[in-house]
């Protein structure tokens, strides 16, 4: 099959790409660093991205915003499916620009939505586990869902405009949660307690009791890789790691910690602009696509430090 990967040297992306070498796969990225994160990080972490790769990438950088653009890829590539990764990735990212991140997440979505219409029979929207809003534990996708802020409200917006193309091609929507591990930017949580940590420092914890169903990078790529190419349509998948016990971010920070050999950590306040959350069913996923994460929470913080102490020079500019 011809796949198309927006965002295919981004962190999720390019680990997607990798489980995809069977297929013809193009990539397509704007690699922008979203005004915030050194450019230079971004440029080492998209080099390291890219040779782990055997695929095209496509005039980079492309930015979806751009129609003409889009049509251009779409009419020379043909692809039979697509997997739209391409996104602001969070609520403070969102927050900081949200003229441009709408642009991204609505206009960028459209574009890829109407040149879809042409050549597609399948279109792989990755979501967030942030649409459900706040939930209690094991949510399932049948779960109303309540999004909270700017970010979680366009990524539920998106699912809907997809759900909307369903007479023109098959549709499957991906719910991944709090994904961590190797060639990361070092702005999310799990990234900044391990960063702390290796320098000794005390991190800061904002609501202890707070769970977040943290995912290896590569059980989250297969997840959307098997959606992609199973037998599969009209569908909603969470996809995450749904630990056995709910990891808290008082345990995670421990266990970062502890593996690290120094640091330490401080409990502040739960962070308002942030819905309690909890893990996610993946019993839908495990019995349609076969899913089953294989990494669990202490066997990735292991992996994450240890490539982490290889490449600390990245997170140094």
């Amino acid at each position: 099959m011809n796949i198309l990967v927006s965002g295919g040297l981004g962190f999720i992306g390019h680990e997607v790409v990798r489980l995809l070498k069977d297929h013809n796969v193009m990539s397509i990225d704007t690699m922008t660093n979203y005004d915030f994160i050194p450019t230079q990080q971004v440029s080492d972490l998209v080099l390291l991205r890219e040779k782990s790769l055997e695929h095209t990438v496509y005039n980079k950088p492309v930015d979806i915003r751009e129609k003409h653009t889009v049509n251009e890829v779409f009419n020379k590539f043909k692809p039979d499916v697509v997997i739209h990764l391409a996104s602001y990735p969070r609520q403070k990212v969102v927050l900081e620009n949200p003229r441009i991140a709408s642009e991204v997440m609505s206009t960028g979505l459209i574009n890829l939505l109407e040149a879809s219409k042409k050549y597609v029979s399948k279109f792989v929207y990755v979501s967030s586990s942030m649409v459900y809003g706040d939930f209690d534990d094991l949510v399932d996708e049948t779960e109303q869902c309540r999004p909270r802020g700017q970010y979680a409200i366009m990524k539920y917006m998106g699912e809907k405009l997809v759900e909307d193309y369903s007479k023109h091609f098959d549709y499957v929507i991906i719910r991944p949660s709090a994904v961590y591990g190797p060639r990361d930017v070092e702005d999310r949580v799990l990234s900044k307690f391990v960063l702390g940590a290796l320098n000794n420092d005390t991190l800061s914890v904002r609501g202890a009791d707070e769970v977040l169903d943290f995912t290896y990078v590569t059980d989250t790529a297969q997840g959307i890789a098997l959606a992609s190419t199973k037998d599969c349509r009209h569908d909603i998948y969470n996809i995450t790691r749904c630990e056995l016990l709910p990891v808290t971010l008082a345990q995670a920070a421990t266990t970062v910690v502890d593996i690290v050999g120094r640091g330490g950590w401080i409990e502040y306040g739960k962070d308002p602009d942030f819905p309690s959350r909890g893990r996610l069913s993946i019993a839908r996923a495990r019995t349609d696509l076969g899913y089953e994460p294989r990494v669990n929470f202490e066997q990735g913080c292991r992996r994450y430090i240890e490539w982490m102490k290889d490449n600390d020079t990245i997170y140094q500019s």
